[in-house]
Protein backbone atom coordinates (compact mmCIF):
# COMPACT_ATOMS: atom_id res chain seq x y z
CA UNK A 1 0.00 0.00 0.00
CA UNK A 2 1.32 3.71 -0.64
CA UNK A 3 2.41 5.48 2.17
CA UNK A 4 1.59 8.99 2.91
CA UNK A 5 3.36 11.32 5.67
CA UNK A 6 1.40 13.74 7.03
CA UNK A 7 2.41 17.04 8.59
CA UNK A 8 -0.58 17.65 10.99
CA UNK A 9 -0.21 20.67 13.20
CA UNK A 10 -3.83 19.97 14.53
CA UNK A 11 -5.39 22.66 12.57
CA UNK A 12 -8.36 22.61 10.28
CA UNK A 13 -6.47 22.64 7.25
CA UNK A 14 -3.42 20.15 7.49
CA UNK A 15 -6.46 17.47 8.99
CA UNK A 16 -8.34 17.68 6.08
CA UNK A 17 -5.28 17.81 3.54
CA UNK A 18 -4.89 14.17 5.91
CA UNK A 19 -8.16 12.67 5.44
CA UNK A 20 -7.98 13.84 1.53
CA UNK A 21 -4.63 11.56 1.37
CA UNK A 22 -6.54 8.38 2.84
CA UNK A 23 -9.32 9.31 0.40
CA UNK A 24 -6.86 8.85 -2.24
CA UNK A 25 -5.74 5.08 -0.89
CA UNK A 26 -2.45 6.10 0.92
CA UNK A 27 -1.25 4.29 4.54
CA UNK A 28 -1.35 7.59 7.17
CA UNK A 29 1.86 8.41 8.40
CA UNK A 30 1.53 11.60 10.79
CA UNK A 31 4.02 14.11 12.09
CA UNK A 32 3.84 16.36 14.66
CA UNK A 33 5.80 19.66 15.78
CA UNK A 34 6.07 20.94 18.78
CA UNK A 35 8.24 24.52 18.90
CA UNK A 36 7.38 25.79 21.88
CA UNK A 37 4.12 28.00 20.38
CA UNK A 38 1.40 29.39 22.21
CA UNK A 39 -1.10 26.58 22.02
CA UNK A 40 1.40 24.31 21.98
CA UNK A 41 -0.69 21.77 24.49
CA UNK A 42 -3.99 22.46 22.58
CA UNK A 43 -2.26 21.34 19.38
CA UNK A 44 -0.49 18.05 20.59
CA UNK A 45 -4.11 17.22 22.04
CA UNK A 46 -5.70 18.10 19.01
CA UNK A 47 -3.06 16.17 16.78
CA UNK A 48 -3.43 12.87 18.82
CA UNK A 49 -7.75 13.09 18.19
CA UNK A 50 -6.91 13.36 13.99
CA UNK A 51 -5.02 10.25 14.20
CA UNK A 52 -6.96 8.55 16.53
CA UNK A 53 -10.71 9.25 13.77
CA UNK A 54 -7.99 8.75 10.78
CA UNK A 55 -6.78 5.35 12.35
CA UNK A 56 -2.88 6.41 11.07
CA UNK A 57 -0.71 3.54 10.70
CA UNK A 58 1.88 5.29 12.48
CA UNK A 59 2.49 8.75 14.34
CA UNK A 60 5.31 10.66 15.62
CA UNK A 61 5.13 14.00 17.43
CA UNK A 62 8.90 15.63 17.13
CA UNK A 63 10.67 18.71 19.79
CA UNK A 64 12.14 21.32 17.49
CA UNK A 65 11.73 24.22 20.29
CA UNK A 66 15.33 25.72 18.21
CA UNK A 67 12.77 27.72 16.27
CA UNK A 68 11.56 29.56 19.42
CA UNK A 69 15.28 29.96 19.86
CA UNK A 70 15.34 31.94 16.50
CA UNK A 71 12.51 34.14 17.71
CA UNK A 72 11.29 37.14 16.02
CA UNK A 73 7.29 36.01 15.50
CA UNK A 74 4.24 36.48 18.09
CA UNK A 75 3.67 32.80 18.26
CA UNK A 76 6.58 31.62 19.98
CA UNK A 77 7.92 35.36 21.71
CA UNK A 78 5.16 36.26 24.32
CA UNK A 79 7.08 39.37 24.94
CA UNK A 80 5.01 40.37 21.25
CA UNK A 81 1.45 40.97 20.75
CA UNK A 82 -0.49 38.79 18.52
CA UNK A 83 -2.23 41.86 15.89
CA UNK A 84 -5.69 41.51 16.30
CA UNK A 85 -6.47 44.62 14.19
CA UNK A 86 -7.64 42.63 10.99
CA UNK A 87 -6.23 41.24 8.08
CA UNK A 88 -4.15 43.05 5.80
CA UNK A 89 -1.92 42.96 3.22
CA UNK A 90 1.31 43.15 5.46
CA UNK A 91 2.63 39.93 6.59
CA UNK A 92 1.56 39.74 10.44
CA UNK A 93 4.19 38.70 13.11
CA UNK A 94 2.67 35.36 13.56
CA UNK A 95 4.58 34.38 10.35
CA UNK A 96 7.43 32.20 11.50
CA UNK A 97 10.59 32.47 9.69
CA UNK A 98 10.71 29.63 6.78
CA UNK A 99 8.60 27.52 9.05
CA UNK A 100 7.23 25.02 6.42
CA UNK A 101 10.63 24.95 4.93
CA UNK A 102 12.00 23.30 8.32
CA UNK A 103 9.12 21.34 8.58
CA UNK A 104 9.00 19.73 4.89
CA UNK A 105 13.03 19.37 5.42
CA UNK A 106 12.36 17.28 8.75
CA UNK A 107 9.27 15.51 6.86
CA UNK A 108 11.45 14.72 3.71
CA UNK A 109 14.39 13.02 5.93
CA UNK A 110 11.81 10.99 8.06
CA UNK A 111 9.68 9.86 4.69
CA UNK A 112 13.15 8.58 3.52
CA UNK A 113 13.15 6.58 7.01
CA UNK A 114 9.91 5.04 6.49
CA UNK A 115 9.55 4.99 2.68
CA UNK A 116 6.63 7.51 1.81
CA UNK A 117 6.59 8.65 -1.20
CA UNK A 118 4.08 11.43 -0.76
CA UNK A 119 4.27 14.79 1.87
CA UNK A 120 0.61 16.08 2.39
CA UNK A 121 0.78 19.39 3.56
CA UNK A 122 -2.00 22.22 4.55
CA UNK A 123 -0.48 25.13 2.85
CA UNK A 124 -3.36 27.85 1.85
CA UNK A 125 -2.18 30.35 -0.69
CA UNK A 126 -5.60 31.54 -2.31
CA UNK A 127 -7.32 32.30 1.42
CA UNK A 128 -4.20 32.99 3.74
CA UNK A 129 -2.30 35.06 6.32
CA UNK A 130 0.11 35.76 2.87
CA UNK A 131 2.83 33.86 4.13
CA UNK A 132 5.64 33.00 1.70
CA UNK A 133 6.21 29.77 2.99
CA UNK A 134 2.67 28.66 1.59
CA UNK A 135 2.87 29.92 -1.43
CA UNK A 136 2.52 27.13 -4.49
CA UNK A 137 5.93 28.17 -6.29
CA UNK A 138 7.80 27.51 -2.70
CA UNK A 139 6.06 24.19 -2.15
CA UNK A 140 8.10 23.42 -5.83
CA UNK A 141 10.93 24.65 -5.68
CA UNK A 142 11.22 23.22 -2.10
CA UNK A 143 10.18 19.29 -3.60
CA UNK A 144 13.00 20.02 -6.23
CA UNK A 145 15.38 20.63 -3.55
CA UNK A 146 14.74 17.46 -1.22
CA UNK A 147 14.76 15.62 -3.83
CA UNK A 148 17.97 16.29 -5.01
CA UNK A 149 19.17 16.26 -1.29
CA UNK A 150 18.18 12.41 -1.09
CA UNK A 151 19.08 8.77 -2.28
CA UNK A 152 19.41 8.17 -6.17
CA UNK A 153 16.56 5.42 -4.80
CA UNK A 154 14.22 7.57 -3.10
CA UNK A 155 11.67 10.10 -4.78
CA UNK A 156 8.92 11.93 -2.74
CA UNK A 157 6.38 14.24 -4.36
CA UNK A 158 5.08 17.10 -2.07
CA UNK A 159 1.14 17.24 -2.10
CA UNK A 160 -0.60 20.15 -1.53
CA UNK A 161 -4.33 19.46 -1.89
CA UNK A 162 -5.67 22.60 -0.47
CA UNK A 163 -3.46 25.49 -1.38
CA UNK A 164 -6.17 27.04 -4.14
CA UNK A 165 -8.58 26.80 -2.00
CA UNK A 166 -10.51 28.98 -0.05
CA UNK A 167 -11.25 28.88 3.35
CA UNK A 168 -15.51 28.10 2.64
CA UNK A 169 -14.04 25.63 0.41
CA UNK A 170 -12.16 23.91 2.79
CA UNK A 171 -15.02 23.80 5.78
CA UNK A 172 -17.20 22.84 2.87
CA UNK A 173 -14.80 19.98 1.94
CA UNK A 174 -14.08 18.76 5.03
CA UNK A 175 -17.80 18.52 6.02
CA UNK A 176 -17.99 16.20 3.14
CA UNK A 177 -15.49 14.15 4.06
CA UNK A 178 -16.26 13.88 7.47
CA UNK A 179 -13.37 15.69 8.78
CA UNK A 180 -14.14 16.11 12.51
CA UNK A 181 -13.52 19.87 12.61
CA UNK A 182 -14.33 19.98 16.62
CA UNK A 183 -11.30 18.29 17.24
CA UNK A 184 -9.06 21.02 15.49
CA UNK A 185 -8.11 24.36 16.86
CA UNK A 186 -6.93 27.45 14.74
CA UNK A 187 -6.25 30.07 17.65
CA UNK A 188 -3.26 31.56 17.68
CA UNK A 189 -3.23 32.68 21.34
CA UNK A 190 -5.31 30.45 23.86
CA UNK A 191 -5.85 27.00 24.36
CA UNK A 192 -9.51 27.01 26.45
CA UNK A 193 -11.76 29.23 24.04
CA UNK A 194 -10.44 30.40 20.97
CA UNK A 195 -9.98 34.22 21.09
CA UNK A 196 -11.89 35.11 17.69
CA UNK A 197 -9.68 37.90 16.43
CA UNK A 198 -6.61 36.91 15.67
CA UNK A 199 -5.87 36.45 11.85
CA UNK A 200 -6.42 32.79 12.24
CA UNK A 201 -9.67 32.84 14.41
CA UNK A 202 -10.96 35.55 11.63
CA UNK A 203 -10.20 33.62 8.57
CA UNK A 204 -11.58 30.55 9.90
CA UNK A 205 -15.03 31.94 11.30
CA UNK A 206 -15.37 33.37 8.13
CA UNK A 207 -15.42 30.56 6.12
CA UNK A 208 -17.75 28.64 7.91
CA UNK A 209 -20.12 31.29 8.11
CA UNK A 210 -19.76 31.95 3.99
CA UNK A 211 -20.51 27.99 4.36
CA UNK A 212 -23.55 28.80 5.97
CA UNK A 213 -22.66 26.38 9.29
CA UNK A 214 -21.61 27.25 12.52
CA UNK A 215 -18.22 26.45 14.21
CA UNK A 216 -18.64 24.23 17.32
CA UNK A 217 -15.40 24.97 18.95
CA UNK A 218 -15.38 27.36 21.89
CA UNK A 219 -14.91 31.07 21.42
CA UNK A 220 -14.77 33.67 23.72
CA UNK A 221 -16.73 36.11 21.25
CA UNK A 222 -20.90 34.69 20.28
Amino acid sequence: MKKALCIISGGMDSATSAYIAKSQGYEIYALHFDYNQRTMKKERECFEQICDDLGVKKCKILDVSFIAGIGGNALTDTNLQICKSGLSKEIPNTYVPFRNGIFLSIACALAEVWGCEAIFIGVVEEDSSGYPDCSENFIIQMQKALNLGTKSDFSVEIKTPLVHLSKMQIVQKATQMGVKLEHTWSCYENEDRACGRCDSCRLRLRGFEMAGLKDKIPYQIN
